[in-house]
């Protein structure tokens, strides 16, 4: 449940796989539909990679697709150019996968066949959209062909109406599962599922750094065994947010997940695949990321109070932690979470980060459970699973325990 079936390099459809993935020509009316778009019509070079990658994969032919073929068949190039020093073909598929993620994340694309062109890789992908019904005839199953051959049997033994009307049951059951609407929790996590067959989450690190200790008596310095196991923690709001996400990753998404502590990523991993990011200020990689978004955590150079910036209204400061502040004191912590296709590194971002400890724990229970997520869909947009998004959440803290989360403000662009 969740999951999407990716095709890869395979031209023809078989019978079992009707339905499942889109046949050649919807794919190749969609390939007119995005190459008509303004953002291929006036370009020269990048409407001919998109479809030559396109048709060639249709034909079966998608195990040649490599660099320095494309550069000879598409733009031109000698048999023995160097692909290093005139690399053209991997900055036109940027830009092609650029445009068209630009073009799915425009109004009116929602119901459309996907084409897709994976980093580091030219054969494209097709898929129909999460979340779309399925036609009736095309999603029949291994066993309602078993009821086709009853009903052919049936009909030499006069016993039609009997053998349709199983059929039709068989079938009809099928139906009711195909044309299921996704569900809020599906609906969130869907694009980030269905864009690569791997996940990674970047966990926040240790506020402070490993301990240096004295010279060992063998006499070289740096920290010993037990320094490092004392450093090696990982703070519970972000382990247990890690563990939720882990587990609605298995029950929907069917992904493998890459775990590490975000110091452990660089950019360039990241360009990989989509990313989750937990927590806030003891994750670099959430500073940097959303810096630019509408909502944003910042840090008062004065007091190292924490709060949350809305750039379309920079004077609210009502979502402030102050760390100063004696625990007990604290009533309510805030949280943001994010969704958003990421320009710098082309992929789906997800944050899960709170102010605080309360705050993170908040964001991990909204974002998987199904009727926090239903209360967002609510309030939504038509289409929201298909735009980027933020949410900004309070939670109340009663005795060192966490509150529910309450969505204070909701964005979608």
């Amino acid at each position: 449940m969740g999951s999407t079936t990716i095709v890869r390099s395979h031209p023809l459809v078989t019978e079992s796989e009707l339905g499942i993935r889109p046949r050649s020509e919807e794919v190749r009316a969609q390939l007119a539909r995005l190459l008509g778009s303004p953002l291929f019509h006036h370009s020269k070079h990048y409407p001919s990679l998109l479809r030559y990658v396109v048709n060639e994969t249709l034909e079966g032919r998608g195990s040649h697709l490599k660099e320095r073929a494309l550069g000879v068949e598409v733009f031109g190039r000698g048999a023995d150019y160097d692909s290093n020093a005139d690399p053209v073909v991997r900055t036109s598929a940027c830009e092609v996968r650029k445009r068209i993620a630009q073009y799915y994340h425009e109004p009116g694309h929602d119901d459309e066949v996907r084409i897709d062109l994976p980093s580091g890789s030219y054969i494209p992908e097709f898929r129909f959209p999460a979340g779309s019904p399925r036609p009736l005839t095309l999603v029949a199953p291994p066993a309602t062909a078993r009821v086709l051959d009853l009903v052919r049997e049936a009909m030499h033994r006069k016993w039609v109406l009997l053998a349709v009307a199983a059929s039709l049951v068989v079938v009809g059951a099928v139906a009711a599962v195909a044309g299921r609407p996704a569900t809020a929790i599906e609906r969130f996590w869907n694009p980030v599922w269905g864009s690569a067959e791997s996940v990674m989450m970047a966990v926040g690190s240790p506020p402070e750094p490993v301990p240096q200790s004295t010279a060992s008596a063998g006499g070289d310095a740096g920290p010993t065994f037990r320094d490092v196991m004392r450093a090696d923690n990982l703070a519970f709001a972000d382990a247990l947010t890690m563990a939720r996400i882990t587990g609605v990753s298995r029950e929907y998404g069917k992904k493998k997940l890459d775990v590490r502590r975000a110091s452990a990523y660089t950019l360039t991993d990241f360009r990989n695949g989509p990313l989750i990011l937990v927590g806030a200020f003891n994750n670099s990689w959430t500073m940097r990321l959303t810096n630019e978004l509408r909502f944003s955590y910042e840090r008062s150079a004065e007091t190292h109070a924490g709060f949350i910036r809305d750039r379309q209204n920079p004077s609210n400061r009502n979502w402030t932690h102050d760390p100063n502040i004696p625990y007990s004191q604290i009533a309510q912590d805030y949280a943001i979470v994010s969704r958003f296709l990421d320009p710098l590194t082309e992929r789906m971002v997800v944050v899960v980060a709170g102010m605080g400890r309360d705050g993170t724990l908040a964001a991990g229970e909204f974002v998987t459970e199904p009727r926090y997520l239903e209360m967002l869909a609510s309030r939504a947009p038509k289409h929201w699973e298909r735009k980027n998004l933020q949410v900004v959440l309070a939670t109340d803290i009663v005795k060192g325990n966490t509150g529910p989360p309450r969505i204070m403000a909701a964005y979608f662009w």
